[in-house]
């Protein structure tokens, strides 16, 4: 039984347990602090000023709407996140929230999310949201994440969207500068989740998701690893050279991809035992830490910039 079909009888003995934590985890408030935080660097990156009180409703419907697709998530995933260490623990495989408690939460924070943004800001943000919601849930959750080895790529789309979202609920338009920001986050996405994939290969193996690791085997996703990494840097720092981002950023993005850089090439050298381990374990935290710092770097310019007009 796989899905969201699973998700009831996964649940059963959790009827009436629930607490506010635990629908708090439905949303993977760690996710969602990270769309907010992209997000707000969309909104203030955007032409033109916001009213403050359309600044803070964007921000709060991109982020009930990331929520959402979290406990969407994990309702469809509650019998994969039964089998796995590291999401064994959460609300739906615990019994602590039933599946179809988890779905109606989600459905119902979805609707709520997208109609607010659409009526209250604009109806391309709307849009935007309403799709990104889609795309999380469906593309990625119920159809790529069980059927094929480049479901963090394809389906790390979901996760680049907010800054969009809040561009266009900012200006109303899409132009290139969030589509770079959009770029970025979407092949950081597939280093840093391979890197933890390395370490976790067995969880996934035993879930039976197709992950790279587990299906292409740990090399073969080092090599991708590196190739991906190769390929951001550059990325992430063009916003510098395009004239989009000021010589703050531009120095972040070289000095944070060059040791990017380092730690991809380690994960791709040491192969075997605890180093190896390490070295992914090392490149997954820091990827964290690296995408953050080209964000506030972004956001830093654009407030300091503000200030001094």
């Amino acid at each position: 039984m796989a899905g969201g079909a699973a998700s009831a009888g996964v649940a059963a003995a959790g009827e009436g347990l629930a607490a506010p934590r635990d629908y708090f985890e439905l949303l993977k408030p760690r996710v969602m602090s990270l769309v907010i935080f992209t997000a707000l660097v969309g909104l203030v990156r955007a032409p033109g000023d916001v009213h403050p009180v359309i600044a803070f409703t964007a921000l709060l419907c991109i982020a009930v709407g990331a929520g959402a697709s979290g406990a969407l998530n994990m309702w469809w995933d509650a019998d994969i996140d039964a089998v796995m260490t590291r999401t064994r623990g959460r609300p739906v495989p615990s019994g602590r929230v039933t599946g179809h408690e988890a779905l109606a939460f989600g459905l119902t924070l979805s609707a709520f999310s997208v109609v607010v943004l659409g009526l209250l800001v604009n109806a391309l943000a709307g849009v935007l949201l309403a799709f990104t919601i889609f795309f999380y849930v469906v593309i990625y959750t119920m159809w790529l994440k069980r059927s094929t080895s480049q479901n963090i790529v394809i389906g790390g789309a979901a996760g680049a969207f907010p800054p969009l979202v809040a561009w266009a609920a900012a200006s109303g338009t899409v132009s290139l500068e969030p589509v770079l920001l959009f770029a970025i986050i979407f092949f950081w996405t597939p280093p840093h989740f391979w890197a933890l994939a390395l370490y976790r290969a067995d969880d996934y193996a035993r879930a039976g998701v197709p992950m790279l690791p587990v299906t292409a085997g740990p090399d073969e996703t080092r090599l991708q690893i590196l190739l991906y990494t190769l390929f951001l840097v550059p990325l992430a720092a063009s916003p510098a050279f395009l004239g989009y981002a000021g010589l703050a950023y531009g120095a972040v993005s070289v000095l944070a991809g060059a040791w990017m850089i380092v730690l991809a090439v380690r994960v791709f050298r040491v192969r075997q035992g605890e180093a190896a381990v390490k070295a992914a374990k090392g490149l997954f935290g820091f990827s964290i830490v690296y995408l953050f710092a080209l964000f506030a770097t972004l956001l830093g310019e654009a407030v300091i910039g503000g200030l001094l007009r």
